[in-house]
Order: structure tokens, then sequence, then C-alpha cells
């Protein structure tokens, strides 16, 4: 298992045992051994180790993940999720780090510190045919069959 990195500028620790409810906005970093549920959000790394359990959308510019979150992830440098991690959430970040034996469930999207919707930047490069191609991604409506719409008599 890869080791957690700390910033030096660690501000902020939920302790193991500790339980903490609400919102914690954090200058520096902060990590959680603890149990977490609110608002979050900080300028730097939001640690969540193997004892940590987190229920909340988070924010900031590095994150790593060694315990348990319920909650999307938008890092603006960096998500490292070890193996001991697991997420149940949608993850926003230029980069992404998976290490053998993490749990995810989610949408992830790598943006490459692009501030362009995703979609169009790989629809344009395609190409000119983008349309035909993505149609065959679309989901076909379902038919109805011709007595749906009878009302019982």
């Amino acid at each position: 298992m890869a080791k957690i990195v700390e910033s030096t500028n660690t501000n902020c620790l939920i302790g193991e045992g500790s339980v903490f409810e609400g919102k914690f906005h954090v200058v520096g970093s902060i990590r959680i051994e603890g149990k977490f549920q609110g608002d979050i959000k900080t300028d730097d790394q939001l640690i969540i180790a193997p004892s940590g359990k987190v229920k909340t959308d988070i924010i900031a510019k590095r994150v790593t993940v060694a315990g348990t979150l319920i909650g999307n992830i938008t890092a603006s440098e960096e998500v490292n999720l070890l193996e001991s991690g697991k997420v149940l959430g949608n993850i926003t970040t230029p980069r992404l780090n998976v290490e053998p034996g993490v749990i995810t469930d989610g949408k992830v999207s790598i943006t490459s510190n692009s501030s362009s919707e995703i979609s169009t930047i790989i629809k344009d490069s395609y190409g000119e045919d983008t349309k035909n191609v993505f149609a065959t991604f679309e989901k076909p409506e379902k038919s109805r069959k011709p007595d749906d719409h009878k009302l019982n008599a």
C-alpha cells in the first residue's frame, strides 16, 4: 500500500474515534481519521485515513482516500485512491491515481486542467462525423405497446 503523503501545512485533524458534523472550511490541509458529515472545503489537501468515514462533497486541491467516502470529489490538481479506499460518488480531477484494491462507484471525469466541457473537447478532437458516431451511443427510447395508452374500462 502506498504511503499517505501529507502536506507540511496540516492545519486540522479529526482524530480516530472523533465525530464531526457541520461546515468545515480550512486554510491548509485536513486529515480525517474519524467520522465527518457535512460541508467541507480546503484550499490544499484533504486526506481520509484508513479509519476515516466521510459523508460529504469534497472540494480541494488534492484528495487522498484510504478510508470510506460517500460523496463527490472535485480536485483541482489530483486524486489518489489508495488500496483500502472506498468511494461512492463522482470524481472530477485533472489527475487520478488508483491502486489495486480500491472500490468505487460513480462517474469519473479526467479534466486535464481544461475549463472547457469535456465531451465537447473529445467530440471536437474526433472530427466532423462526430454526430453519427455519438448517435450510436444514445439510448433508444422505449417503444410503447399499442395498448399501453388505454385506460381500464
